[in-house]
């Protein structure tokens, strides 16, 4: 079989509330430890600990994130990585269904109007995001990716004239 496999993972970059719910979180079992002390006596602080826990695997992970992109010939698999440990699969999709795939600020994408947006991109200004409008669901869905110049030939080789890469 010939079959054309290429993965490949893109950290997102933490996002303004990330440190905020951090902050919060954190200030929370404080509040609850020193400030319960006063009402309930020790149980207080057992209750911040149990909430530091529930924090420490249920809250901090989300925070950290990264995208992996798995392309088999024209299917994309998109999955989340969490705290480089946990993984769910996000996303799959067959490109070669897709109306358009065009960068981000390209002008052929002026038309498109998409119902629902899923950015799986890092969030920095300076990269080269893409954009894949494609029908899921009878709606129009757009999909933001960061790609490499060799997924960009991947899927270049799948979807022909309806990939552009200005």
């Amino acid at each position: 079989m010939n079959d054309a496999l290429y993965e490949l993972i893109v950290a997102r970059k933490p996002k303004a509330y990330d440190l905020v719910i951090r902050i919060l979180v954190i200030f929370l079992i404080i509040a609850v430890g020193l400030g319960g002390m006063l009402f309930i006596g020790m149980t207080a602080f057992l209750i911040a600990v149990f909430i530091a826990v529930l924090a420490y695997y249920f809250i901090f992970p989300r925070l950290n994130v990264e995208y992996e992109y798995i392309l088999l010939n024209h299917d994309m698999q998109i999955d989340a990585i969490y705290n480089k440990a946990k993984r769910k699969s996000l996303m799959n999709i067959d490109i070669q269904s897709a109306e358009i795939i065009a960068p981000k600020k390209s002008p052929r994408l002026g038309s498109m109007h998409p119902d629902k947006v899923y950015d799986y991109s890092s969030g920095r200004d300076a990269s080269k995001v893409y954009e894949i409008h494609i029908p899921m669901d009878q709606k129009n869905v757009c999909i933001c990716i960061e790609p490499d110049e060799k997924m960009i030939d991947h899927m270049k080789q799948w979807m022909g004239s309806k990939m552009y890469l200005d």
